[in-house]
């Protein structure tokens, strides 16, 4: 299995796209601006697409991916595209983005019978089954219901996992269940710097001070990947990341950069 990191910034501005990232040719973990730079094919070859959460910068791919892939799918007699969500952002989708004023109810289009889209609710905990690549729903701590993931690379890396938090702050429930898997990457969030710690707790990300807090919890030595950075706030966060006294490998995650699990 491999993930490209399509995007990974908090927020847009030259060279900076939001999070999405591809796990083969066929699943998006959200769909951010970063989606933005698959050649139609690759758009047309997106079966499933799992979401953290319903903020603009994690969902705002999915409504122009639906309206690029309509025709092509539809001519190959493809299934649906599947969006997996907890119901609270499935909701939000039809509430707020598939609702005939923002954008065009893809669920229903071209027909009820054949839509491009279908929407498909998972609870933390659950494991979904992608064509047997296993992916868990894990907890994350925000300001609205969601969720991290975890891609199981399968027995032949002993069952090691590539792990994404999603947006959160300080989260004990996650260390309470990564405490179980094998890590090969942790992907986690450092939105602002510390001098934003109090804009960050208000809104519930990480910066570097609460990420090394939060790492403590994370036993051995992992490759750990920030991502979410603001783009005026990269070099200060990085700069208080590489501050930290931390047993674990910390870098910055950069668009296009592929994981092998």
């Amino acid at each position: 299995m491999n993930i490209r990191v399509l995007g990974c910034s908090g927020a847009i501005a030259a060279g900076y796209k939001t999070t999405a990232f591809l796990l083969d040719d066929d699943v998006l973990i959200d769909a951010g601006t970063g989606v933005g730079d698959l050649p139609l094919d690759a758009l047309a070859a997106v079966d499933h697409i799992l979401l953290s959460h319903s903020h603009l910068d994690h969902v705002l791919g999915i409504p122009l991916l639906a309206d690029a892939v309509l025709r092509l799918r539809a001519a190959a007699g493809r299934p649906p595209i599947q969006v997996h969500g907890l119901p609270e952002t499935l909701a939000a989708l039809r509430q707020h983005i598939f609702n005939g004023v923002i954008w065009p109810d893809f669920t229903v289009l071209p027909s009820r019978e054949a839509p491009v889209l279908s929407l498909h609710p998972f609870q933390i905990g659950d494991r979904v089954d992608l064509g047997g690549r296993l992916i868990e729903v894990l907890p994350a701590a925000h300001t609205v219901p969601a969720v991290g993931f975890a891609v199981d690379a399968g027995t032949a890396s002993g069952h090691a996992h590539w792990v994404f938090t999603g947006d959160t702050g300080p989260n004990p429930a996650l260390w309470r269940r990564l405490a179980d898997l094998r890590l090969s990457h942790l992907v986690i969030e450092t939105a602002f710097s510390d001098d934003e710690a109090e804009v960050a707790h208000v809104s519930q990300h990480l910066h570097p001070a609460e990420l090394g807090r939060e790492l403590t919890h994370l036993a051995g030595s992992v490759d750990v990947r920030i991502t979410h950075i603001k783009p005026g706030e990269v070099e200060a966060v990085m700069q208080g990341v590489q501050a930290l006294n931390s047993p674990h490998r910390i870098s910055a995650l950069q668009a296009g950069q592929e994981m092998e699990l």
